[in-house]
């Protein structure tokens, strides 16, 4: 049977376009089979809202769907390098400069320092997840194991979102770097104006397409060779920046970090919501791990030891450039660069350039390969068309679901600013890493047919206290309220969710890595979460809305009937199979 099903395979080739490899369910045979799905789309939507995915479905059954196997070649030394090479550049070089001087000032550091540690939260959660299910899926399968179909899908969105706003935001970010390169006092001059188009949306950039085909391009030649050349530019990298923090301490003045909080406490917390984006990255390791030799050793000393350096290097940078130069003085889109340029040091303006260009282009890649692995997990689901699943036989990588990411994220980095992309990256980014804190403490405290009623509803009582409170003090800061009391109300709360999940007996124990402190540091992250999407402003808001609107349109129209259908197809095969 295996023997047909290859040569199968083999006869169909990778690249094919018949419409049943697009849509393949039941559902979308004809227009007559559509329609008749349509007329089912509440029950079927109250069904998979319901549903749970298991660990045996996204580590075996949805491969099948790639037909072909990714190639288990990284260590935990490739997992270091490609989590430095996509955080490192991917924000500090381009988000530091336009918070220190809009919202935070000198305090930046203490921003860095906010949002590394929400980070490092979600770093465990993600690394508990990644040990147990190494699957390409990475938080996509793990909230469709714990947390179901329907929220999977949200997050499934926000992934997609997030990996083509990232994308664009970096190849925008590279031209920015390139162009202060030759012209210090205009980084937009490589761009094309159109006066007619709306502000943000009217310097049209060619140069970061360009730049963004070769590093997909580079991702799609296979696995290995882009972490070869991520690992050995990323030292290069480290090197050059030892120089920045060593010479930049080196040229500073004291005086540049007076007034500390030009912008008090809430433009820390402001700034401290949108250079999370200088975090993002370790989460596409994490779906790195279906191609880990490993993953329970590799995984948490790439994921946990890169993360905690990176957190601390951060900082430094942060801190150098504010007390190289007065934060009013510092460049929005090129800082580091320029801030060299001001101290007199013009030739260093070039290396901190070469070393922010080459940060930006690792982060490319990593999150090239990173991205195209969530998706290919994604249409496995069938929750997208299962062609974008496909792995190229030769080269062992999604070459199809590269494509897609590719392609959009061309189209929106040749016409959207870096501030308009900054903060839908950030707000999608922090909701899927509050929703990973939610499904890891899912994980603990329920085992569906163990854990008792009573102790279910007991357990979900707490959760909702933990986000409600974390939402009231959120709402709290946001309405500029100076009382304690609504403060000391809220904590106490927090704290009583938390000490009364303390108190319930955990279902399941991790087998190889867990979580230390819980439910401590699961409601901490969910609370740090929340507390930094709400500082983003409205506009993030609303930039999220639209795009969840979208996304649940499609859901209803395509993705409830698509996933309803091969549950069904599973569950008469796993019933075939029982009677055989």
């Amino acid at each position: 049977m295996e023997d047909r099903l290859v040569l199968s395979t083999k006869a169909r080739g990778y690249w094919r376009w018949r419409k049943q490899d697009f849509f393949p369910e039941p559902s979308f045979q004809d227009f007559s089979s559509y329609k008749s799905a349509l007329s089912q789309t509440y029950p079927r939507l109250k069904n998979r809202l319901l549903s749970r995915s298991t660990e045996t479905t996204e580590l075996v059954t949805l491969r099948k769907e790639s037909e072909n196997p990714m190639n288990r070649c990284l260590t935990w030394w490739d997992l270091i390098w490609l989590s430095f090479g996509s955080v490192v550049g991917s924000g500090i070089f381009v988000i530091t400069g336009q918070e220190a001087r809009d919202h935070a000032g000198p305090a930046i550091v203490l921003s860095y320092a906010l949002s590394g540690l929400s980070a490092l939260l979600s770093v465990f959660c993600y690394t508990e997840f990644a040990v147990e299910m190494p699957v390409a899926g990475g938080s996509f399968s793990f909230l469709r194991v714990e947390l179901g179909d329907f929220i999977a899908f949200i997050a499934a969105g926000n992934i997609l979102l997030e990996a083509i706003v990232g994308a664009a935001g970096l190849g925008r970010s590279w031209s920015s770097y390139f162009a202060s390169m030759i012209k210090t006092s205009n980084s937009d001059f490589l761009r094309i104006k159109v006066n007619s188009f709306a502000e943000g949306f009217n310097l049209l950039d060619p140069l970061a397409v360009l730049v963004l085909v070769i590093a997909n391009a580079i991702a799609i030649s296979g696995t290995r060779n882009s972490s070869v050349l991520n690992w050995v530019s990323s030292i290069v990298s480290a090197m050059v920046i030892v120089f920045v923090v060593v010479f930049g301490f080196f040229h500073a003045k004291t005086s540049n970090l007076v007034p500390f909080f030009p912008y008090g406490a809430e433009g820390v917390f402001q700034a401290a919501s949108v250079v999370y984006w200088s975090y993002t990255g370790f989460d596409m390791v994490a779906t790195m791990a279906e191609e880990t030799k490993k993953p329970s050793r590799d995984i948490p000393i790439g994921l946990v030891g890169s993360m905690s350096g990176i957190t601390v290097i951060y900082c430094l940078m942060a801190l150098a450039l504010t007390m190289m130069v007065k934060y009013t003085q510092i460049d929005r889109n090129a800082a580091y660069s320029v801030a060299f340029a001001q101290i007199g040091m013009n030739w260093a303006k070039y290396l901190v350039s070469v070393c922010a260009l080459k940060g930006m282009t690792t982060s490319m890649l990593v999150g090239s390969l990173g991205q195209a692995r969530y998706t290919t997990q994604i249409a496995r689901a069938h929750m997208i068309p299962p062609w974008f699943a496909l792995v190229h036989p030769r080269t062992g990588t999604p070459i199809n679901a590269t494509l897609l990411v590719t392609i959009l994220s061309c189209i929106v980095a040749f016409f959207s600013s870096l501030d308009v992309l900054s903060s839908v990256l950030s707000f999608s980014t922090l909701f899927i890493f509050m929703l990973m804190a939610v499904a890891l403490l899912v994980r603990r405290y329920y085992v569906k047919d163990v854990t008792e009623k009573n102790d279910l509803m007991k357990f979900f009582a707490c959760l909702f206290v933990v986000v409600g409170s974390s939402i009231g003090v959120t709402v709290l800061w946001n309405f500029d309220s100076k009382g304690w009391i609504g403060y000391g109300v809220a904590l106490a709360c927090w704290l009583f969710g938390t000490l009364g999940m303390t108190l319930l007996p955990k279902q399941r124990v991790p087998k190889v890595w867990g979580v230390p402190l819980v439910p401590w540091l699961p409601c901490l992250s969910i609370g740090m979460n929340l507390f930094l999407i709400g500082s983003l402003g409205y506009v993030a808001f609303l930039r999220f809305i639209i795009c969840s609107i979208v996304m649940l349109s499609y859901y209803i129209l395509v993705g409830v009937h698509a996933t309803y259908d091969v549950a069904h197809q599973n569950q008469e095969e796993s019933k075939f199979g029982e009677s055989t």
